[in-house]
Parts: C-alpha cells; structure tokens; sequence
C-alpha cells in the first residue's frame, strides 16, 4: 500500500484557495489507510496553524500529520550534539516554536558570540541590519549555520514574493558561512519525513508541483514521484520545457490529484 508525501501550496491549495479535487483525494486516503504526510518548507507556521489553514481549504488535517522545515531543522540541531542548546533564530513562530520544543534557547541579537552554537534562519518578515550583523557575527565566530528552506522566492494567490533562500543570501554572503540546508530537496528533510510515515521508500510517492523542490527531493531519496500541474506549471508544454532544461524527469505528470488514484 503506497504512501504519500505531500506538498502543500500548489498540490493541495493555490495560497488560501482550495485546488479541485484535492478534500476528495485526501478523503480517499483516509477511507483507504493510505499514510501520508503534509510536507512542507514553510518554517512560519507551527503544525496547528498548517493544519487550521488545510481546514480552512476543505481538507480535513491534524498537527500530527504536518512535517515543516522548522520541525526538521531542529531534528537536524538535535542530531549534531552542538556545544551549547543556545541558538540564534531569525524567523518567525513556526521556527522559534520548533527550536523552543526541541529543548533550544533562543538567543538575544546582543548576547556575546561565544556562547551562540547555530543560527537557524527561515523566512522573517520582519528581518532586518540589525539581526544580519549578529547572525554574521555568530557564523565568523564559529556558529553553525543552518537554512530552513532555499526558496529564494514564495508564491500566495498568484505573485511571487521573497522567501527565505533570499534571507539566507544575505546572511552567506555577509558571513561567507556556507549553511546546511534542511527543506526541500534536501535529503535531511526528505529522510525527516520518510522515518515518519514509516514505510520503505520503494512505497512512497512524492508529489508536489515544484521540480527543483518537491520532486528533485523525491529523486534524491530513490521514491517515485509525481509532477501537479496546479500551481507553479499549468499545462504540460511548459513541463517538458522546464523538465528538458533542468534535467529532473518525474515518474509521473498529473493533470489533478484524482489521477494518482485512477487506475
């Protein structure tokens, strides 16, 4: 029995408006005990405001059932056994959030660089000079950096708008401090949600409507995947066009989610 990790803006909803078909192929799922996750490089919000915002598109969600880059990256923090718990967040509640329950304390822009182990950095509306120099000044001082998504750039209801990968520019640039990336197509967040859904890979379809995210991250960890035609490409010209440029070739491409259950 296959499972499913899912992507969410473009797969499931276009910003706050649903996508057709998608309540019903989640519905599906259930009544059939298909597992599946809601994966998502989102670091702003926590798992209770992404599955309150699938609600309010129509598809019935539970925290549970939510991976965000946030939750992945702190899994990731726990793993490296840093020096100290102290960390330096530049993001939103999602992130500070899932640093907090994962056991970290969140640093200030003023407390002395040696006692700062990570800067973990997402999307934050609010960034500005003032957290980029101490982020530089924890990274040249030996802190580890950590991204929770490269998206240089967001889609919500039709426009494109800065995302964390252009936050996260900066921060490199200023620092030279290459960061560990952690959202998608990364293997970290990937491997994340593959031990959470909890079935051998050669049963997990990843799908999503991003080459360079959601299926290169499928690619990446050998499951089969999925191209939406619902979000960032429309018709199947443009697919080809971009799967001929970019070289990432999925298994399958889909018109609406129904055809990954039609026979």
């Amino acid at each position: 029995m296959p499972g499913y990790l899912l992507d969410l803006d473009g797969t499931l909803y276009n910003g706050d408006k649903p996508i057709a078909g998608a309540a019903e192929f989640i519905r599906h799922l259930r009544d059939k005990r298909h597992p599946f996750v809601f994966l998502t490089n989102n670091s702003s919000r926590t798992p209770q405001e992404v599955a309150h915002h699938l609600k309010a598109t129509g598809i019935e969600a539970l925290p549970e059932e939510v991976l965000t880059s946030s939750q992945a990256a702190a899994r990731h923090l726990q793993q490296l056994r840093l020096p100290t718990s102290r960390v330096f967040c530049i993001g939103e509640l999602g992130l500070r959030s899932a640093l907090e329950e994962a056991g970290f304390e969140l640093a200030d822009p003023q407390d002395e660089p040696g006692t700062v182990s990570a800067v973990v950095q997402g999307i934050d509306r609010s960034f500005d000079y003032g957290k980029l120099k101490a982020a530089t000044s924890y990274l040249r001082r030996g802190a580890v950096s950590v991204l929770t998504n490269p998206d240089h750039l967001l889609p919500w209801n039709g426009e494109l708008t800065p995302g964390a990968g252009s936050i996260g520019a900066a921060i490199e640039r200023a620092s030279s401090v290459k960061p560990i990336v952690i959202g998608k197509p990364s293997q970290i967040i990937m491997q994340a949600a593959v031990d959470k859904l909890g079935l051998p890979v050669s049963e997990i379809w990843t799908v999503g409507d991003n080459l360079s995210t959601d299926i290169q991250g499928g690619i990446s960890i050998g499951s089969k995947t999925a191209l939406m035609l619902t979000g960032l490409i429309t018709d199947p010209a443009a697919a080809e066009e971009q799967i001929g440029r970019l070289g990432i070739r999925p298994d399958r491409i889909c018109m609406h989610l129904q055809e990954l259950i039609e026979p």
